[in-house]
C-alpha cells in the first residue's frame, strides 16, 4: 500500500500491568546485584490492595535474597510510581510471595557442562525478533515513539506537580497517515488518563494538550474531532483497582508497536540467560546497526533456539525490499554472525547484560532507548557499523 495510516499505542508506568512488570524487574536486579550469575523468573499479579509474587529462582554464589527483601522491592515500586489510593496504596496493600528454587532439570540443561553440551545452553525454545526502521532517529516506528513519548511527558508533568489532576494510570494512541512508507502526518491521537475526583474533562483535555502537541513536529496536531481525551468520560478508578495487572502482557508496547512480527515471549522478570530476552535485545541490536549502517532502510532479524542447546537452530534477515543496491539478505545474515554471537553467551557477554540495569527496561520500550553509562540499554548503541559495512560492502 503506497497511502495508509498505521495505530501505536503504549501505557503509563501506573498501568496495572506495567506496575507489575516494574515489580518483577526490580526483583531481578535485586538478584542480579547479589550474584551476576542468579537465575530468575518472576512474576507479579497486581489487584485491589494486593500484589502476588510467584516464580523461580537460584543463586550460585552463597548469597540468597528473602521473601521480606522481595516484599520491600515491590512496595518501592508502587511508592515510586505514586499509587497512595484507597483501592491500592504502597503502605497499606497486602504483598503475598511465593517465590522459590529453581527447578534442578531446568538447571541441567542451560548451565554450561551440566547438560547434554559442554557449552550453555538457551534457557527455553523460542523464537526472538527484532527490528529497526530509519523513520525517527531512534530507528524505531514513529506512532510508538510519539506514544511513549506522550505518557513520559504527562508522568513528568505529574510528578513535578505541574499537573496534580493527573492519576498514575494512562494510556496513549497515535495514529500516522503513511505516503510511500514514510510518515507524513498525524490523523488521530488517544489519551485515556486517571484523574483527580475534582478534574473535569475539558481541564484535562487543556491539560493534554500541549504535551501532545510538544511531542508531535510542527502542524502535526490532529483534528479536534480526532482528538480524544477520556472518550469514556470519567476515569478516577485506575491501576490495580480498576483492573487486575499481570507480567509480561504489555509485549507489543515494550517492542515496536505492532510494526514487527513478535515471537511471544515476555522480557521483565526474566534474568538475562533467557534468550526470551537476551535473543530479542540482540536482534534489536543487529537490527538497529544493519539500519544504521545504511545498508537498508528497515531490517527484521528472527532467531530461534532449542531448550539447553548453545547456538541459535536458525537466523532469518528480512529488509521488506528495502536494502541498498548491491546488498543481500543473505549477505547481512553472513555478517552479522561474523560480528556478534547468538549463543546465550555470546549474546551477555557482547552487551554485558548480567548487570542489574532492568528497571528502567519495564517503562515506555526497550527498545529506543539512549545507551546509559551505567550499562542500562546496551543493545542500542551503533558500533557495528564500520564493521557491518566492511563485511557487506
Amino acid at each position: 500500500m503506497k497511502a495508509y495510516e498505521f495505530t501505536s499505542e503504549s501505557v503509563s508506568e501506573g498501568h496495572p500491568d506495567k506496575v507489575s512488570d516494574q515489580v518483577s524487574d526490580a526483583i531481578v536486579d535485586l538478584f542480579l546485584s547479589r550474584d551476576p550469575t542468579a537465575k530468575v523468573a518472576v512474576e507479579t499479579l497486581t489487584t485491589t490492595n494486593r500484589v502476588v509474587l510467584a516464580g523461580e529462582v537460584r543463586t550460585n554464589n552463597g548469597t540468597t535474597v528473602s521473601a521480606d527483601e522481595m516484599i520491600a522491592a515491590a512496595r518501592d515500586v508502587v511508592k515510586r510510581i505514586g499509587y497512595e489510593q484507597e483501592g491500592f496504596h504502597w503502605q497499606k496493600m497486602d504483598v503475598n510471595c511465593y517465590v522459590h528454587g529453581q527447578s534442578t532439570e531446568i538447571a541441567q540443561g542451560v548451565e554450561a557442562g551440566q547438560g547434554l553440551h559442554t557449552e550453555e545452553g538457551a534457557g527455553d525454545q523460542g523464537i526472538m525478533f527484532g527490528y529497526a526502521t530509519n523513520e525517527t532517529p531512534e530507528f524505531m516506528p514513529a506512532p510508538l515513539v510519539y506514544a511513549h513519548q506522550i505518557l513520559e511527558r504527562m508522568a513528568e508533568a505529574r510528578h513535578s506537580g505541574a499537573s496534580p489532576q493527573f492519576e498514575p494510570d494512562a494510556k496513549s494512541q497515535v495514529t500516522l497517515q503513511y505516503e510511500n512508507g514514510r510518515p507524513v502526518g498525524v490523523n488521530a491521537v488517544v489519551v485515556s488518563t486517571q484523574h483527580k475526583e475534582t478534574a473535569s474533562l475539558e481541564e484535562l483535555r487543556e491539560l493534554v494538550r500541549p504535551i501532545v502537541a510538544g511531542v508531535l513536529p510542527d502542524g502535526w496536531f490532529p483534528p479536534e474531532d480526532k482528538f480524544f481525551v477520556n472518550p469514556t468520560g470519567k476515569f478516577v478508578i485506575g491501576g490495580p483497582d480498576g483492573d487486575a495487572g499481570l507480567t509480561g502482557r504489555k509485549i507489543i508496547v515494550d517492542t515496536y508497536g505492532g510494526a514487527s512480527r513478535h515471537g511471544g515471549g515476555a522480557f521483565s522478570g526474566k534474568d538475562p540467560s533467557k534468550v526470551d530476552r537476551s535473543a530479542a535485545y540482540a536482534t534489536r541490536y543487529l537490527a538497529k546497526n544493519v539500519v544504521a549502517a545504511g545498508l537498508a532502510d528497515y531490517c527484521e532479524i528472527q532467531v530461534s533456539y532449542a531448550i539447553g542447546y548453545p547456538e541459535p537452530l536458525s537466523i532469518y534477515v528480512d529488509t521488506f525490499g528495502s536494502a541498498k543496491q548491491g546488498v543481500t539478505e543473505e549477505r547481512i545474515a553472513q555478517a552479522i554472525s561474523q560480528v556478534f554471537s547468538l549463543s546465550p553467551k555470546g549474546i551477555r557477554t557482547h552487551l554485558d547484560l548480567q548487570r542489574p540495569i532492568y528497571a528502567p527496561t519495564a517503562t515506555y520500550g526497550h527498545f529506543g532507548r539512549k545507551p546509559g553509562t551505567d550499562g542500562t540499554f546496551s543493545w542500542e548503541k551503533t558500533d557495528l557499523i564500520a564493521e557491518l559495512q566492511r563485511l557487506v560492502n
